[in-house]
């Protein structure tokens, strides 16, 4: 293989890559990055046989060839090198020699044989999303992930067609975040009985998102993979979760009883004060909810205690509620700055925020017992 390339466009490819490395992975392969020239392409593909990610980019070839070396590695040195024109030549001994400018390289590397087979690519099941809508869904609902690795089914986000609407959900035994993305064209069988993307997928989906925020890409599905096309030059496969997601609908209240509105700055705020003299295992504190005034309290026996009060709108019976803080406030920062709505029936039942400006949004916190 001999090609050139400028730098800064091979380290942007390799370090987006790079997440999807499983640095403690048990195959040494697989801490390698597959690099592959063909006609004036070059691609870059790396994979923990979960997540797999390839990018395409645009050099000039000279002669063609493929080769697999250690991600961090490559990743380390471009880092230190200069923006200049970067050479790249594969020796008879079985090295990569790197050279910029006056700076110069030669890299161990290994096979390409050696690196896994992958596909990238299902048309069969295809349908199209904004990116915009990629980081709405994520932004909104990945703070209910649940990190609890012996629930499987809830390390992700479960992505459901649900009356032409697809419905995206995270719950994590605490809280729920569901959110309904009404602006959907495509009809995928998968989609109807829900999909289970992993965290790790998430994070490169957002990845994505975030490269080309005024694009959509191309989303394919089959029984065990999600497949992601941007633009033809930025791919991923994720490895769905082949578990069946629990049924979220139990824990939404069919109908509450009591209601009360406030500004979603004034209470976030509130609960981070108070927060600071909670208990540091529970984070718990209390909402004394009255009519026309929320309380929010906490006693910390070796702190101290704190409290703040707040104006709300509100006319049922005085009611004493429980929260982690923490979960509150992950609810409540991924709401707009505008008034929100709490909705419960009584002091043990699940506690439902909606914020008025964004009515397909459903968050649902459980009360903590104080």
């Amino acid at each position: 293989m001999k090609l050139s390339i400028q730098t800064n466009v091979l380290r942007d490819a390799i370090n987006k890559v790079l997440s999807v490395v499983d640095k403690k992975n048990s195959r040494p392969i697989l801490t390698n990055c597959l690099i592959r020239s063909q006609g004036q392409n070059l691609e870059l593909i790396a994979t923990d046989l979960e997540v797999s990610a390839k990018i395409i980019l645009k050099a000039k070839i000279e002669k063609e060839g493929s080769f697999c070396i250690n991600s961090k590695n490559i990743s380390d040195i471009l880092r230190e090198l200069p923006n200049e024109e970067l050479f790249l030549n594969v020796d008879n001994n079985n090295l990569l020699n790197l050279n910029c400018k006056s700076i110069n390289y030669s890299l161990l590397i290994t096979s390409a044989d050696e690196f896994p087979q992958l596909n990238f690519q299902n048309q069969s099941s295809e349908f199209r999303l904004k990116t915009k809508q990629i980081s709405h869904i994520i932004n909104k609902t990945q703070h209910a992930i649940s990190s609890d690795e012996t629930r499987l089914y809830l390390n992700g986000i479960y992505f459901q067609l649900n009356d032409s609407k697809l419905r995206s959900v995270a719950i994590d035994g605490h809280r729920l975040a569901l959110l309904d993305t009404h602006e959907f064209i495509g009809d995928n069988k998968f989609l109807v009985d829900g999909v289970i993307i992993p965290r790790k997928g998430i994070n490169e989906l957002k990845k994505i998102a975030d490269t080309y925020p005024e694009d959509d890409v191309s989303i394919s599905l089959d029984d065990s993979f999600m497949f992601v096309n941007a633009r033809n030059e930025y791919y991923l496969s994720i490895r769905l979760i082949a578990r069946e997601y629990p049924k979220y609908q139990t824990v939404i209240p069919s109908k509450t009883t009591n209601r009360f509105h406030i500004d979603r700055n004034a209470i976030l705020n509130a609960v981070k004060r108070v927060k600071i003299l909670s208990n540091e295992k529970t984070n718990g504190i209390k909402l004394n909810i009255a009519p026309g005034l929320l309380t929010i309290s906490t006693n910390h026996p070796a702190l101290g205690q704190a409290n703040e009060t707040l104006p709300i709108v509100y006319e049922g019976k005085a009611t004493e509620i429980g929260f982690n803080a923490k979960y509150l406030i992950e609810s409540l920062s991924v709401l707009n700055e505008t008034d929100v709505t709490f909705e419960f029936n009584n002091e043990l039942s699940p506690v439902v925020i909606k914020a008025d400006d964004l009515p397909e949004f459903l968050g649902i916190i459980m009360p903590l017992k104080l």
